[in-house]
């Protein structure tokens, strides 16, 4: 078992990623991009729809490859490093997309996209490290501990970005009534711009205890040619074993349909309020911190589930109350809930109507069940391959998760335009979330 340093510095890769899932992917950058940057909300959620489905289908081709062939090179940290730079980059090229701005547009779905294929990468490689820090009885717990604090950083960067940096362009203060730090302008949406370069910046300062107290895996001695050679030999060989191998073949099917459900709910929530509600920073600030609350605290209890009783049951839960989620949001409108009980018109008020209180509480149950969905998927990978191939197969547990990534926001975005209703989001997935519960029921229990 490694060091309590060297397994803080593993923990605190995810507190060193959420901000840019949290603030960019969901919470602040996203809405602002739907409802001020895009020509309306509904284009809006089409192209950030898109623009998810590119990134995920460039992730199916990279992650496995790139993860066979760390294994035949041997340490992660490089790899790791290298996509950091281009999360840094990618992330901090988000300021650039002010309103108003020649291909502000372009910089937005680039920046987005590329920086969600660099930190997704990266994880292949910090996934592949847990065999080698603690025992599989521990797998549960350190990787749902691993969500969890990633969630709490996500939410410490969302009150720090609500609180003291993005500002409401009526009123020019924060949620908290403060005027923005460093003279951010509400009106041309600096603060919500800002979320890029804050995310880049925590990224750097967070991710260092990784590189400075997690031992790495000892060179191989080949080549970087060499290694690409052999890595992409062994990646045959792994594909092949995973077929053969019924449980985890069928795992990794069902991974790739619920995941793929997960990254579409997880993309479209924010964008969702912003465009049915109308939200604005401060209903969306206090969403998502209410969320990341949950979050924390379903990841703790999660990984904890996961060892006593076991990865799957603890995901075919999450995956059954996902799938309900999207259905209760399918049935609201912003008059309406359970599809055709009228509701009285919004006062103006925060969350003053039903609709958006049933939403803010179906928003609270996916905070409490997506941390353990992913954080007992990558323990049920780790419990059933050899530590000495965990990169090869994180790496097709990303393919999976990421190989039909493109097709669920693909989706939505195309039924979004076909139908102009954001209500065929969640239509999508609960298809999507019920098809990777039906897959994950014939795996062996682990």
């Amino acid at each position: 078992m490694a060091s309590r340093p060297a397994i803080a510095g593993w923990l605190l890769f995810d507190w060193a990623c959420q901000p840019f899932f949290t603030l960019v992917t969901t919470f602040v950058f996203a809405p602002y991009f739907a409802a001020s940057l895009a020509p309306d909300p509904v284009t809006g959620q089409s192209l950030w729809g898109f623009a998810t489905a590119a990134a995920g289908l460039c992730l199916a081709f990279l992650s496995p490859v790139l993860g066979a062939v760390a294994d035949a090179t041997g340490p992660k940290k490089p790899w790791i490093a290298t996509c950091g730079l281009v999360v840094f980059i990618s992330s901090f090229a988000l300021w650039f997309a002010a309103p108003g701005q020649a291909y502000a547009i372009p910089i937005a779905l680039a920046g987005f996209a590329v920086g969600t294929i660099a930190v997704e990468v990266a994880a292949v490689f910090n996934n592949a490290m847990i065999p080698r820090l603690v025992p599989p009885q521990y797998y549960g717990r350190l990787s749902g501990t691993g969500w969890a604090i990633g969630y709490f950083g996500g939410l410490v960067s969302l009150v720090i970005v609500l609180g003291f940096l993005a500002a409401d362009a009526t009123t020019g203060r924060t949620i908290v009534g403060f005027l923005p730090l460093f003279g951010l302008d509400p009106a041309s949406m600096e603060g919500d711009r800002v979320t890029g370069p804050f995310s880049a910046l925590w990224f750097l300062v967070f991710i260092m205890p990784l590189f400075l107290f997690t031992p790495d895996i000892a060179r191989s001695g080949l080549s970087l040619r060499d290694a690409i050679r052999r890595g992409v030999s062994q990646l045959k060989n792994t594909i092949a074993d995973a077929r053969r191998h019924h449980s985890v073949g069928r795992f990794l099917l069902a991974n790739m349909v619920y995941q793929d459900a997960l990254v579409a709910l997880f993309a479209f929530g924010g964008i969702y309020g912003a465009g049915v509600f109308g939200w604005r920073a401060m209903e969306l600030g206090i969403f998502g911190i209410m969320l990341t609350v949950t979050g924390t605290f379903g990841a703790l209890i999660g990984g904890a589930l996961d060892d006593r009783f076991g990865a799957k049951p603890v995901i075919l839960g999450a995956i059954s109350v996902l799938a309900l989620v999207s259905l209760g949001i399918l049935s609201l409108g912003n008059d309406h809930v359970l599809f055709v009980i009228p509701t009285a018109p919004p006062a103006g008020g925060l969350y003053d109507s039903t609709p958006e209180r049933l939403f803010l509480a179906l928003g609270l149950f996916i905070g409490a069940v997506a941390g353990p969905l992913q954080a007992s998927s990558r323990s049920l990978l780790a419990r059933l391959v050899p530590p000495a191939e965990a990169g090869r197969y994180f790496g097709l547990l990303a393919l999976s998760g990421k190989v039909t990534s493109f097709l669920a926001p693909l989706t939505v975005a195309v039924a979004t335009s076909l139908f102009q209703t954001q209500a065929a989001g969640p239509a999508v997935l609960i298809v999507f979330f019920c098809a990777g519960g039906l897959l994950l029921s014939g795996v062996k229990k682990v």
